[in-house]
């Protein structure tokens, strides 16, 4: 599908990639530092996890940036789906150690007002930022890009965890809800990470539910 764009449609969607890994990573940066503050105060293992998991994110979206910046970004394919699958494994790791320490030391978090926006306005954004990122990469034919929008995808997961852990804590007293979901999650990280190392990105179990609207095999 890649080999029928024309050279002006192929550096719109490199510039539009460029783009959004940069509104990515800023949204990260800033998402992090609420979370563990917020995470710290409120002594919320889950939030901590999501303000760590926000840093993973920026350095898969980071990886792809870098790749985007090269004169010849598809060269760079293979070494990019790498980080990117680090950074997967990275975010199951961070995720499984919280979530298990949250259910073994049975801390029951302090409500978070905070934490709930945050997490909140990270439900809204997230699918927008991932579903754009994804477009442009099938289009392209770049597994990276359509990786990368997994990993924001599964932070989005996240978020709708923590959010609804911080609310059903608040509300009827479930400390564990949010420990839970974070370890369903962590198991989805794994399976992606894993796809994105062997360097098909095309058809991890979160691309098949998404992508099937579109038949297309992207030959990498």
């Amino acid at each position: 599908m890649s080999s029928t764009l024309t050279d002006a449609r192929r550096e719109t969607l490199h510039r539009r990639i460029r783009l959004l890994v940069g509104v990515t990573i800023g949204y990260n940066v800033v998402e992090a530092i609420i979370a563990i503050t917020a995470g710290t105060v409120a002594s919320s293992a889950a939030l901590i996890g999501f303000g760590l998991d926000s840093t993973i994110e920026v350095l898969s979206a980071a990886a792809v940036a870098w790749q985007f910046t090269r004169r010849d970004p598809e060269r760079w394919e293979k070494p990019t789906l790498r980080v990117i699958a680090v950074a997967f494994f990275a975010l199951a790791a961070y995720v499984t150690t919280t979530s298990v320490t949250a259910l073994v030391t049975a801390e029951r978090p302090e409500h978070s007002t905070i934490g709930i926006i945050l997490t909140a306005v990270s439900v809204a954004v997230m699918p927008f930022l991932s579903f754009a990122e994804r477009r442009a990469g099938r289009e392209l034919g770049s597994a990276t890009a359509v990786a990368d929008s997994k990993q924001t995808l599964i932070c989005t997961y996240l978020s709708a965890a923590v959010l609804i852990g911080l609310v059903v804590n608040s509300l009827l007293g479930w400390w564990w809800a949010d420990a839970v979901a974070g370890l369903v999650i962590a198991a989805f990280a794994v399976r992606e990470g894993i796809e994105a190392w062997k360097g098909d990105a095309c058809a991890t179990s979160i691309g098949m539910l998404l992508e099937n609207e579109d038949d297309h095999d992207h030959g990498h």
